[in-house]
């Protein structure tokens, strides 16, 4: 018998409860299974970070859910880093799973679309990619993950574009356009799922324009995409 099969599970202490993300229009959550990142999907972000627009294959690093954060919460600096910077994306929330998806299906699996902030520790990152180490200690650290509700595609559609950007202190930073995109949403869901078997639950964050720069405390974040959802956070 496994554990799925046995009635009652005795766990040594309870465990953590399961990270979810609001439904924008309903008082239900989206639980949420694995949160997975695009690498520089903007070609003036690849640029900006030193690297060839053209179109790679894609690449993808992962954040744990436990790094969700929500929306209007706070954005906790964090240890052992100098250089914390913002990344404002486009979210995709999958409500359904499967391996090596079509293209053109794969935007039957979304469920609905959000804006999120992938938090850096850039100076962590740098570090890492220098030494030939993965880059987890300067993405995938507590709270790195801000996210807004989930906005159900049966409301909006599956937007194609839409101005995105992040004002920092009312100051705009980042901006771009979601049709900027190097590898389009059905393009990097079709891609992922021949890598992983994606499952209901999953969020990717798909990338972010030019003009990431560092946080301090102090700093009031709001951003958006334009006909899907804002993002609000303070760093403190």
């Amino acid at each position: 018998m496994t554990i799925r099969e046995k009635s009652a599970v005795a766990y040594l202490f309870e465990p953590t409860p399961r990270p979810a993300v609001p439904v924008a229009g309903s008082d239900k959550l989206f639980p949420v299974h694995r949160i997975y990142c695009v690498g520089r999907n903007y070609a003036d972000h690849a640029i900006e970070m030193g690297h060839d627009p053209n179109r790679e294959l894609p690449f993808f690093f992962q954040k744990s859910p436990d790094c969700l954060v929500l929306n209007e919460s706070d954005f906790p600096y964090p240890t052992r880093s100098d250089d914390v910077h913002h990344e404002i994306e486009l979210v995709v929330a999958l409500g359904k799973g499967g391996a090596d998806i079509p293209v053109e299906r794969a935007l039957d699996h979304v469920f609905g679309y959000a804006v999120g902030l992938d938090m850096t520790r850039r100076d962590l990152q740098g570090e890492a990619k220098k030494q030939g180490r993965p880059w987890e200690v300067g993405k995938s650290f507590e709270a790195s993950a801000p996210c807004s509700a989930i906005v159900p595609a049966s409301r909006i559609g599956h937007p194609a574009k839409g101005a995105i950007w992040l004002n920092v202190n009312g100051t705009q930073k980042q901006s771009g356009d979601i049709d900027q995109l190097i590898w389009k949403v059905p393009e990097i869901i079709s891609y992922l799922s021949g890598l992983f078997t994606l499952q209901a639950g999953d969020l990717i964050f798909t990338g972010t324009p030019a003009g990431v720069g560092p946080v301090a405390r102090g700093d009031k974040l709001h951003g958006g995409v334009d006909g899907i959802a804002e993002i609000r956070t303070r760093v403190v």
